[in-house]
């Protein structure tokens, strides 16, 4: 047995639940995120943190959006950016204000008017969002869907990957049982050349931004032997299935792959499917 101990308590600074903690670079602050304030704390101070964004409204009622993650820059210690349910992101300088209400970017694609419809709203939320590790990019994950963008071009993505494209068609059951609030997490791999995000019947999707590759695997206890190698997965829409394809039918919706996880250098990953955590790597 493994048994984790606390060292310090950081207590009574959030009146809602915490969504993020981003160490930043300079090593002696982090921040914490809820979903209308983000606080920003000192290591060696427990009692006390500052606030440094504050979208809470004086008449709750006026209450449009909520404050979904938040993440620290992974080189300049100033600079962070957080995501909200109306699809934006926002990245702030602390060195403009104190206080950082007012964004110094703003990242929104605008809706394609083709697919808008009653759920329009909800799927846009963003549910994770990750610098990479160069610092020049970020990933963004909406619950169809996961975007690359250059901090540099807040316009639109520059790269947008469809993680189960094949639901759409069926987000109005997924409304009935609340799986579309669902909150996915994404992650870069070290070399920032490929991202990694969860999808249902514990698939979780590899996309490789270089050969624009993309595959589907799943973490299941079938595969319990080590070195056993995991083969990639289809999910087939239409009538006719072939052998090694599932159906969108067939898919377990209460199997899911919330949190995903890479190594900072290896081609590792670790992926938790309900109450199991699968370690991957590549081929030995």
């Amino acid at each position: 047995m493994v048994e984790a101990s606390p060292r310090r308590i950081f207590a009574n600074a959030h009146t809602y639940h915490i969504n993020s903690i981003s160490v930043n670079s300079d090593q002696e602050t982090y921040l914490s995120a809820d979903d209308l304030r983000i606080n920003l704390w000192h290591l060696e101070v427990t009692k006390e943190s500052f606030n440094i964004v504050d979208i809470k409204p004086t008449n709750m009622e006026e209450l449009t959006e909520v404050i979904t993650a938040a993440e620290f820059h992974p080189t300049e210690c100033n600079v962070f950016v957080y995501s909200s349910s109306k699809g934006t992101i926002r990245l702030c300088d602390m060195r403009s204000s104190a206080l950082c209400d007012r964004h110094s970017k703003q990242f929104e694609e605008p809706e394609n008017p083709t697919n808008r419809s009653f759920f329009s709203e909800i799927i846009s939320s963003i549910s994770d969002v990750k610098l990479s590790n160069s610092g020049r990019y970020m990933i963004s994950r909406d619950y169809l869907s996961i975007k690359v963008w250059d901090l540099h071009m807040e316009t639109k993505p520059i790269e947008t990957y469809v993680v189960h494209e094949y639901l759409r068609a069926k987000l109005c059951s997924l409304y009935e049982n609340d799986c579309i609030f669902d909150k996915f997490e994404c992650c870069w791999n070290g070399k920032d050349t490929s991202i990694m995000t969860g999808s249902y019947n514990n698939f979780f999707r590899v996309f490789d931004r270089n050969t624009k590759k993309d595959v589907t695997l799943e973490a299941s206890r079938d595969f319990l032997k080590p070195k056993t190698v995991l083969k990639p997965r289809k999910v087939c829409t239409g009538g006719k299935r072939k052998k090694d394809e599932i159906s969108v039918d067939c898919l377990d919706f209460n199997k899911k792959i919330l949190h995903t996880a890479w190594h900072p250098q290896e081609n590792i990953i670790a992926v938790a499917a309900t109450n199991n955590l699968f370690i991957f790597q590549d081929k030995f």
